[in-house]
């Protein structure tokens, strides 16, 4: 599963659940731009679609995370991003006891707190983030029999993984991926090892991290961290690079089903239509593989490129002529059967025993 949030930028008095946050998309590392707008936290599944020949993110979990200022006059306390992200996915884990969960994120959920309560569940839940190259390391604690007081929750200290990438000794191991952000193939250097993530008053969580880099250093140095300590560098990293899909989700979403162009400010109208466009572009695409399943998807192509694979406006195309060409969508051919309302409409009332509109006395 794949884990972000997203701002929809929105504008008005009576939208009481908008803040102003950092825009993801026009913002750099030198320049900050401000959004208006409302942040929703969504959980999609990634999951490979045969006849696109690639992984899509399809939505079916999305709540709204309003910003602290929404909170003030309340009597609720303000639940923070992580909060939010933790009740998600426990509640994933409550319909799913059984099964093995991986979720992929970004840096924003790399979070002592959140990824050790995860990793204590009875069947734990597998997180892979973002990892920061000056993270605070230490061996495991190794347990000194007959030594008195309260045993230590670390081991010694580690260099940073900063350092292990500067080192000329470290061994690297050549990898070549499959998908790499919208690539065929990329080649890459990976080391990995275990270690504890601790600071002080938190948890000591126990992780794999590894450190990604290109060859010719075409992408910066960086690292990923996973609190499955048995799973491979190579499955931590065929996993994390499925994430990028949730970024072509929002993007879909936006272009094709007309998100942040609503006009409607009431709270509950806020709470149900972005979580429903959301959760619409899943059930386009599972309509979409129904149809794939009998005939092959036709491709509309474009005029400045070759289009070879069906992409989501192909899918939601061939279903709006799907549903248009059903029976409940076209005008009757029995005149019996049309019903209409008659133009003086103050006399009349409709009769649903009789399913007619009957003249009543008026006052």
């Amino acid at each position: 599963m794949g884990l972000d949030d997203t701002i929809e930028r929105r504008r008005g008095a009576k939208i009481k659940a908008k803040g102003i946050y950092r825009d993801p998309v026009r913002s750099s590392h030198s320049h900050f731009v401000k959004a208006s707008g409302l942040r929703w936290l969504s959980l999609m599944l990634l999951t490979p679609i045969p006849w696109a020949k690639r992984v899509w993110a399809l939505p079916f979990l999305t709540v709204l995370a309003p910003s602290e200022r929404y909170y003030k006059d309340k009597l609720r306390k303000h639940k923070k991003l992580i909060e939010w992200a933790d009740q998600m996915v426990l509640q994933v884990r409550r319909w799913l006891p059984e099964r093995l969960l991986v979720v992929v994120a970004d840096s924003s959920f790399a979070v002592i707190d959140l990824l050790w309560q995860l990793r204590q569940l009875k069947n734990p839940i597998c997180m892979i983030t973002r990892f920061r190259l000056d993270a605070a390391l230490y061996e495991p604690n190794k347990p000194t029999p007959g030594k008195m007081g309260r045993p230590r929750k670390k081991g010694n200290r580690l260099p940073t993984l900063e350092k292990i990438a500067e080192d000329k000794l470290t061994r690297w191991k050549r990898l070549t991926v499959q998908e790499w952000y919208g690539e065929k193939k990329r080649d890459i250097e990976i080391t990995s090892k275990t270690a504890v993530w601790f600071h002080s008053g938190k948890p000591p969580l126990p992780i794999r991290w590894v450190i990604v880099r290109g060859p010719k250093k075409i992408f910066k140095t960086q690292a990923l961290l996973c609190t499955g300590t048995k799973v491979s560098a190579e499955q931590t990293i065929e996993w994390f690079i499925r994430r990028w899909q949730v970024e072509v989700t929002f993007h879909e979403v936006r272009t094709w089903l007309g998100v942040e162009t609503q006009r409607h400010w009431a709270d509950l109208s806020i709470l149900r239509i972005t979580p429903t466009l959301l959760g619409l572009f899943s059930i386009v695409t599972l309509l979409a593989n129904l149809h794939a399943q009998k005939q092959k998807l036709p491709v509309q192509q474009a005029a400045y490129y070759v289009k070879k694979l069906p992409t989501f406006s192909d899918a939601l195309r061939i279903v709006k002529q799907t549903l248009c060409s059903q029976r409940y969508f076209q005008i009757s051919q029995f005149y019996n059967e049309i019903r209409k309302v008659p133009r003086l409409c103050s006399n009349y009332r409709f009769s649903r025993s009789t399913r007619t509109f009957l003249q009543v006395p008026i006052g």
